[in-house]
């Protein structure tokens, strides 16, 4: 049995559950309530000591780390996500992490609260996620190539970061016009059964 302890607005959770499509696997959703506190609790700290989701328990182990986990995916179950020659399969990981690990953990919950708190009202969640989401995609529209997916003809790791990432500025009213690559390629993505059915308005919540 495949276990995935996440929640539904999750970007992270949202990029594993892709990589689980893609792989044809089926997992039972359990769901980590962040608005709550619920990973804070001893039984999903037990799981991830860091307190974040998503885990996945799989093979018999739990993982944590949402690109730890596509990767391992990828390698156990032949995704190809990481095709090409080192040189290329490292600007795919350079795509993915500038969206996973630079734009991501700023706009983190917990990071903008604290800033919201700190600013004392000087700073709004809204105007916080603009401010980074915005330029941080802008940089990722110079970075990719003309589609019609991140890294060229076909499905590659930085897509899956990609989707949960444009759901994040939609929901800000981040203003996408100036990014028709990206646009596009999410357009596109969201075609696919393996993305559509990793979208947070169908997953538990």
């Amino acid at each position: 049995m495949i276990q995935l302890f996440d929640y539904w607005r999750s970007s992270a959770s949202y990029r594993v559950r892709i990589a689980l499509g893609l792989a044809g696997l089926h997992w039972d959703s359990v769901t980590v309530n962040l608005v709550k506190g619920e990973q804070r609790s001893a039984a999903h700290l037990s799981r991830n000591p860091q307190g974040l989701v998503p885990a996945l328990e799989i093979d018999g182990q739990i993982f944590t780390q949402s690109l730890a986990i596509i990767e391992y995916l990828d390698e156990t179950r032949a995704l190809g996500l990481l095709p090409g020659t080192a040189a290329e399969r490292a600007r795919l990981r350079a795509l993915a992490q500038a969206i996973a690990i630079d734009i991501h953990p700023i706009c983190n919950l917990r990071v903008a609260k604290y800033a919201i708190e700190q600013s004392q009202g000087a700073i709004t969640m809204q105007g916080w996620m603009q401010a980074f989401i915005g330029p941080g995609l802008e940089a990722v529209e110079a970075m990719v190539e003309d589609g019609p997916y991140c890294g060229g003809a076909r499905v590659t790791l930085p897509d899956l970061c990609l989707l949960p990432q444009i759901y994040n500025a939609q929901r800000w009213e981040v203003d996408l016009s100036a990014l028709p690559k990206l646009r596009k390629i999410a357009a596109q993505l969201e075609t696919l059964p393996a993305f559509a059915a990793a979208h947070p308005d169908k997953t538990p919540h």
